[in-house]
């Protein structure tokens, strides 16, 4: 990708050959959280993400780098520089334009950042594009300063949702999502809630399934239910199928009795304390009407259209509009360039997140549907 602009501005995809000048660039624009040769060529290498730099008189004079998680239509602007002696010439917004645009063409339909509470220039830049305060990290960057975030919609067809305020919650281990989940609807519906990897793992022990596909055992929906209503939550439980879950996966006669076991008892403490339990086909429009009740929808889906993994994984609904769903998702990859904001109110398009929205070759689709008591 190449655009020449007035005044002899050149945008164009960063090279390898680009990374002494990146470097320099990246030190003559910031003094902490500065990015590294080693992160600019995992940057420039990736097959999703977004590198771009602008270059005026033959020289480096700027770049911007935006993060594209597979499956989701949210791109993330990370970084944007332009070099000082470079500036008043829109290179920054030269460089806004051209990284949206790419974002668009790669089916992103929203743009988010996060900006120093302090960078006056920077702020007023994004506001005159377009974009919106949602929030704010306290103690965000390596000098303890304080980030606001933003977003924009870069591709309008219809109007967007209002998003309901669900706390997020990273989950500490790879079998905890069920719990993570469970505690930031909590911490919705009952503010004073505290949400903590003490109850998390307190949670995990008592909704667990005993056994999954292979390591710990996770969160069925039964067990999720029984947590919830031990704590006062209204509950409804939606599985399409009757009898225990992901018993396809385990090949022990002896585990698939424990399982047997398990699901009786679970089914038995829902029946005592009064949940019902609904084996239906859960729809769209019905998690609509659920958000629109003040519920919160807990939901399992296939992780196969984020990580090209097929396995089982609890997030949560927060909201839905005419094109997207919008999911907290609770489990943040530590080895690639995702982080927290890349996983909260995350915008899915129906059709995508209908087809995730079940697990297996059985299609089984269930869902946890917590209100306040």
């Amino acid at each position: 990708m190449n655009r020449r602009f007035p005044g002899d501005i050149i945008i164009r995809t960063a090279t390898e050959d680009d990374l002494p000048g990146l470097v320099q660039l990246e030190e003559r624009c910031f003094e902490t959280d500065r990015m590294s040769k080693r992160s600019f060529r995992a940057q420039i290498q990736s097959d999703h993400n977004v590198l771009l730099v602008a270059e005026f008189d033959a020289r480096l004079v700027g770049y911007i780098l935006i993060f594209m998680r597979l499956g989701v239509s949210m791109a993330r602007l990370y970084s944007i520089c332009v070099d000082p002696d470079a500036h008043g010439r829109g290179i920054g917004n030269k460089l806004m334009d051209v990284g949206e645009q790419e974002a668009a063409k790669a089916g992103r339909i929203f743009m988010r950042l996060e900006v120093r509470k302090d960078n006056d220039a920077a702020i007023a830049l994004y506001k005159r594009r377009g974009y919106r305060q949602f929030g704010m990290y306290e103690d965000y960057y390596e000098d303890h300063a304080d980030a606001l975030r933003f977003h924009k919609r870069i591709v309008h067809h219809g109007h967007g949702g209002e998003h309901l305020q669900v706390p997020y919650y990273q989950q500490s281990t790879g079998f905890t999502c069920g719990s993570a989940v469970l505690m930031m609807a909590m911490s919705a519906l009952r503010p004073n809630f505290v949400a903590d990897q003490r109850t998390e793992f307190q949670i995990w022990r008592e909704a667990t399934t005993i056994f999954m596909t292979s390591g710990h055992g996770g969160c069925g929906p039964h067990g999720l239910a029984y947590a919830a209503a031990k704590r006062s939550f209204d509950v409804d439980v939606y599985v399409n199928q009757p009898g225990p879950l992901f018993v396809e996966g385990v090949r022990d006669l002896v585990k698939k009795q424990v399982l047997e076991l398990v699901h009786q008892d679970f089914v038995a403490k829902l029946k005592e304390a009064q949940v019902e339990v609904f084996h239906e086909w859960l729809t769209l429009y019905q998690l609509e009407r659920a958000l629109d009740d003040k519920a919160i929808p807990l939901v399992l889906i296939s992780t196969y259209r984020f990580d090209r993994r097929k396995i089982p994984h609890w997030v949560v609904v927060v909201d839905i509009d005419d094109h997207f769903v919008y999911i907290n998702d609770p489990d943040v990859d530590d080895n690639s360039s995702q982080g927290v904001v890349d996983n909260y109110y995350i915008p899915i398009p129906r059709s995508s997140f209908d087809r995730m929205f079940q697990f297996g070759q059985n299609r089984l689709r269930c869902a946890v549907i917590l209100r306040a008591p």
